[in-house]
């Protein structure tokens, strides 16, 4: 197994449920419903790290490994890798493990890019983390 196969060891940004309304007739959850997911889970790094509303401003290399089945429970791993004055580069990695299992499998992984922004909605600095000064 090579180190990008392993689960990380933090905690997920969300764990959710793959429901029937998610799935097409096959049986496998729409990427789209992947992706938002993954989404969500970024965002909500982005907002802690800016302390203010955040948005999307791309997504690049989303790469699917392996489908997610109805009931599949999926954990969604989250971790700033860059930050910019007004952006973050947060690399999301998606895990699914059956209801009846206890494997884990990486099944889609992709890298987003938000923007902070202030009351206005335009572009705001990203302050320090918390703790650090100016």
């Amino acid at each position: 197994m090579t180190a990008s196969e392993l689960r990380p060891a933090a905690e997920p940004a969300i764990r959710t449920i793959a429901m029937p309304a998610d799935a097409n007739p096959a049986g496998d959850i729409f990427g789209g419903w992947l992706m938002s997911q993954m989404d969500l889970a970024a965002g909500n790094v982005a907002a802690r790290r800016a302390r203010s509303r955040c948005a999307t401003v791309s997504v690049d290399r989303i790469t699917f490994h392996s489908p997610v089945l109805i009931g599949d429970e999926v954990s969604l791993y989250a971790r700033l890798t860059r930050v910019g004055r007004t952006s973050m580069t947060i690399q999301v990695d998606a895990w699914r493990r059956s209801r009846d299992g206890e494997e884990s499998v990486k099944v889609t992984e992709a890298t987003f890019v938000f923007v902070a922004l202030d009351q206005g909605g335009r572009p705001r600095v990203v302050p320090p983390p918390i703790g650090e000064g100016p």
